[in-house]
């Protein structure tokens, strides 16, 4: 039997970078001992970029065929899209009907999220905006994962989830299990110039990036500024080229320190390294790519069959939810 029942899920928002891989990996060991699903969040990203919905079926084709070259296996995990299974949008719907407004209003990511993209000159305070967490706990819930992996980031959204669960089950009857936080233990990588990774940001490293992609990419990082020459002893900590190392040259770690503070290996060398780092991890997932990629209606096979599984689980929970509610 499972160990538990996982969800999760990405916004198809554009292509993936390096940044999710860490996360891919996570959901490849979670499929392993769990039965898992895993969902492209194309609702989600309307409540942000409800403007722009041009590219939502493309980027979702292109980010689970990324999944799928990463490793995740539709085998063992159900793979689907989120608006393929209508009966999240019916339980988000009862649940909206009994959440407090102002469990909504605490969240505190509201807040915050509402100021960064005002300051963006850009206007998110719409109804499904501050009813986001109600759609992730009906994700959720729908499935009656009883785990979640999640950064520390998305805490509170989960104990709402928790809450509305809590507040179902005593109101009608026992339905749902409280998920519990399974947090993620995700290297969080800085973009190339050393702020946030993020496309909009064009600082970003493709997740499917050629050998000339991750050179210029590497080649732009940011190195130590008090460092002028290359004899200069530097202070890897402070380094981008150095973050990265700790990951993807991480048995050569203590070695490339040593040289650095001493000044016996310069930046050009340095990144010159990372960047075979980089290839020799991201080569085998281009190329299980382009096999997917030679696979017409690949992605979409497996997504109908996602969508096939997850409504058979989510017609079940509807049916209890409707009698628990008599309606």
């Amino acid at each position: 039997m499972p160990e538990h029942r996982i969800l999760s899920g990405m916004r198809p928002t554009g292509r993936l970078h390096i940044g999710h891989l860490s996360v891919l990996e996570n959901w490849i060991e979670l499929q392993k001992e769990n039965q898992c699903f895993f969902f492209a969040a194309d609702w989600h990203a309307l409540t942000t970029a409800f403007e722009h919905t041009a590219g939502i079926k493309e980027n979702i084709r292109e980010m689970v065929a990324d999944w799928l070259a990463v490793g995740l296996d539709p085998a063992k995990s159900v793979i689907f899209v989120q608006s393929d299974v209508p009966e999240t949008a019916e339980l988000h719907l009862l649940f909206s009907m009994i959440i407090p407004l102002g469990w909504l209003e605490r969240v505190p990511t509201y807040k915050d999220q509402v100021q960064q993209f005002k300051q963006q000159g850009k206007d998110i305070m719409t109804y499904g905006f501050l009813g986001y967490p109600v759609l992730q706990a009906a994700d959720i819930l729908l499935y009656r994962a009883d785990a979640v992996p999640v950064g520390e980031d998305q805490l509170p959204h989960l104990e709402l989830c928790r809450e509305l669960a809590r507040r179902f089950n005593h109101l009608y009857r026992p339905i749902f299990p409280e998920p519990q936080a399974r947090l993620s233990r995700v290297s969080v990588l800085p973009g190339v110039d050393g702020r946030k990774m993020s496309k909009s940001y064009a600082n970003d490293i493709g997740l499917m990036a050629g050998p000339d992609e991750i050179r210029e990419r590497v080649n732009a990082m940011i190195t130590d500024p008090a460092r002028i020459r290359k004899t200069d002893p530097g202070h890897p900590e402070v380094c981008v080229v150095h973050k990265y190392h700790g990951i993807y040259t991480a048995d050569r770690l203590t070695e490339i320190e040593e040289d650095c503070r001493a000044g016996r290996v310069g930046c050009v060398a340095c990144k010159k390294l990372l960047a075979a780092s980089l290839e020799a991890v991201l080569a085998p997932l281009r190329e299980r790519r382009q096999q997917i990629t030679d696979r017409p209606g690949y992605v979409k096979e497996v997504l109908a069959e996602g969508a096939r599984r997850a409504r058979a689980e989510a017609v079940q929970t509807m049916a209890m939810v409707r009698e628990a509610m008599r309606i």
